[in-house]
């Protein structure tokens, strides 16, 4: 790595450029990729709490902003279904975007151990959700009130962590949605969450051009796990995968919680 950019992570996380929080750093985007790779999902959901464990939660949060809003909006994009989700899905997306930024501006006034506790309830949370995987059916007469209520929460969970994802796919497998409408609408709505969040961060002065330049380095690693991760799927066992990233994510969150 460059010296100049090992000064600016110095000067990010206020601390000596060692080599194994950089090397902690890379390892942690690539296995992110991988999950990614290998399911579809999971990066925030597993790089934020990893990263949280070596650096203060905001930073890790702000190093996730061009994985996340380059890998949305490419999928997106793909996905042709962008304007119809808009329609749809309109009364969540207004209440996520105020609720991200809100949720936002409290947590950076919390105490780090607070936020660490947050986030591993977050991650818990998605962890139940992913495991429990309920069965849901939204009636379509009253689908505006219950996005308003999945707007709300989702925004919370997207503030405190940026992973909003595994309640946004238990609303919309419950509204039985198409493969391709779905893939359109949780791209839409992951990226509509994740723009408030960074803009948030930026206003509030915890993403700024350091930040900015490490987390599109951070590109490179995420990019190689999630192709490792596309070589590997046809071999490895979705579901014993699924366990096993399960399994660490709840060690994960109770190694936050007791920090």
């Amino acid at each position: 790595m460059p010296e100049s950019l090992a000064a600016h992570l110095a000067a990010v996380f206020s601390r000596e450029p060692e080599v194994w929080l950089i090397v902690a750093a890379t390892a942690i985007f690539l296995f992110g990729g991988l999950v990614k790779g290998l399911l579809g999902v999971g990066l925030p959901l597993v790089t934020i709490p990893l990263l949280a464990l070596i650096m203060p939660a905001p930073k890790a949060i702000a190093l996730l902003c061009a994985p996340i809003v380059a890998s949305n909006l490419w999928q997106a994009v793909e996905g042709g279904h962008a304007r119809a989700a808009l329609g749809r899905f309109s009364p969540l997306i207004v209440p996520m975007i105020l609720t991200t930024v809100l949720t936002v501006w409290l947590t950076l006034g919390m105490k780090p151990g607070t936020l660490n506790a947050l986030i591993a309830c977050t991650v818990l949370l998605a962890v139940a959700l992913i495991a429990w995987q309920p069965q849901l059916t939204v009636d379509r007469h009253r689908e505006r009130q219950w996005s308003v209520g999945v707007g709300v929460m989702s925004g919370a969970l997207g503030g405190v962590s940026a992973a909003m994802g595994p309640l946004l796919i238990t609303y919309l497998v419950a509204l039985r949605l198409p493969r391709e409408a779905f893939v359109g609408s949780i791209s839409v709505l992951n990226l509509l969450g994740s723009l408030p969040l960074y803009l948030s961060l930026g206003w509030l002065g915890q993403l700024g051009w350091a930040e900015a330049g490490l987390s599109l380095v951070a590109l490179a690693p995420m990019f190689a796990g999630m192709s490792l991760g596309k070589r590997l799927r046809t071999r490895v066992s979705e579901t014993a995968f699924r366990r096993m990233l399960l399994s660490f994510l709840v060690i994960i969150a109770l190694l936050l919680l007791l920090r």
